[in-house]
Parts: C-alpha cells; structure tokens; sequence
C-alpha cells in the first residue's frame, strides 16, 4: 500500500491508492485520466494560489521567506508494507514572481548597488522567460537511486498541467554539496538530500509547456516504485 501527503498521483503504477481505495493499474485509460482530473481538482482546493503573471514587483528583502513558503511544496511517497519511505520531495518553483523576490533579498545580502541589483532583475527575468526552474532537495529509502541526473535514477521527472501537457527537463544540474547560499535561501536543502536545479522549456514544439488557461502545475516523479506528485494551483 502507497501512502502519499501534501505536505499526487498521475501515470498510472501496479496500483494506487484513491480516496482510501486501493486501484489496480488494469483499470481503463479513461478511468486513469478522470482520477487524474479529480485529484488536480481536489489540489485545486487544497493548496495556496499562485500567479504566472509577469510585470513588475513592489518586494523589499524582508518579504522573502513569505514568498518562498508561497512558491514552496512538499511530498512523502511511503509504503506501509515495508514501513519504508520510497521518496520525500521539496521543491521550489522559481517563477518570475519568485526569482524577482530572491534578487531582491540577495542584492541586500550582498550590498548590491541598484545598478548591480536592476541587472541582476533583468537577466532573472529574461530567463524566466524561457525557463520554468525548480529548486528541489529529495532523499529515498536508496539514495543512490535518487540522483535525477544518472541512468540508474528510479525517477523520472516532468512537468504536468491540468490541459494534458506533459513536458521533460531540457537541463537536470546537481548540487553536489550544499553550501550557505543554497542553505540560507532554501533552508530545506542538506547534505542528507540529493539537490539539483532542473529547467523545463516555456516553450515547445507542440505549444507552451503549461497552457495559459491551465488551473494547475505539477511536478510528477514516476518510476518503478510509485508516482509522486507536487501541485501548484494557479489563479485566473
């Protein structure tokens, strides 16, 4: 039996456990997709709201942490037969409203002058322009099956919305150890997880990676032991 907390499910395992049920995989594709559906709306309601929205910020370095909570999502993927923790992930999805906060705060660490702080703004928000980023600190039951950057990873991982797009990472780059930027900036990365940064296009050769009509994002991490699933629910 799988157990999962928001603190998802989405391609379909062996089988799955949905509203206190257990499902085995055989059932339909239909059925799949119409349980897939009901959970993003189920995380609809259940997570915080963010907006993809581009333009200008008024943030001044204290607001960081409470922009960080905000853009922040935590899972547990566990299984109660072996009483084992298959797969714990914290991500932060550094969109354009995060990045902007993060210059800010990291201009004042730094003392940056406002020229140096206005291009650091401008070549966040470029990038952001052509790149969804995530900043993500796992750790599984067998750590060395938990690097996303190696062929012997029992993860792989895409970026999901509620329109049927799914899209893989254009760059995984691992975060070898740690150090005071990452820790202080993202408090949950350690040396006891596996850190990377990984980067999804904005855009595809079959459309945007996450449709502008989308209600909700995930990240979805699918191997031989489970799925998981991190949600972002997105404002109008």
């Amino acid at each position: 039996m799988l157990v999962r907390s928001q603190r998802g499910s989405g391609s379909t395992p062996a089988a799955f456990t949905w509203l206190g049920r257990h499902v085995p995989a055989s059932r339909s594709l239909l059925g799949s997709a119409i349980a897939t559906a009901m959970l993003f709306l189920l995380m609809a309601c259940t997570t915080p709201e963010v907006t993809l929205a581009q333009g200008a910020r008024q943030y001044t370095p204290s607001d960081y942490e409470r922009v960080l909570s905000r853009w922040t999502r935590s899972e547990d993927l566990i299984t109660l037969r072996a009483l084992d923790n298959l797969l714990t992930v914290t991500a932060t999805f550094e969109s354009w409203d995060f990045r902007w906060a993060y210059s800010i705060r990291y201009a004042r660490d730094y003392q940056l002058s406002e020229a140096q702080t206005q291009a650091m703004i401008d070549r966040a928000m470029e990038d952001a322009r052509h790149s969804h980023q995530f900043f993500i600190a796992l750790y599984g039951a067998q750590r060395k099956y938990s690097d996303l950057a190696t062929p012997q990873s029992a993860w792989t991982v895409k970026l999901v919305d509620d329109r049927g797009n799914e899209t893989a990472p254009e760059a995984i780059a691992p975060i070898a150890k740690p150090g005071p930027v990452e820790r202080t900036y993202f408090p949950y990365a350690s040396v006891w997880r596996k850190v990377f940064r990984i980067r999804f296009p904005v855009a595809t050769p079959t459309g945007p990676s996450i449709a502008p009509d989308a209600r909700q994002v995930a990240l979805r991490f699918v191997g031989p032991l489970g799925v998981e699933e991190l949600h972002w629910a997105l404002s109008p």
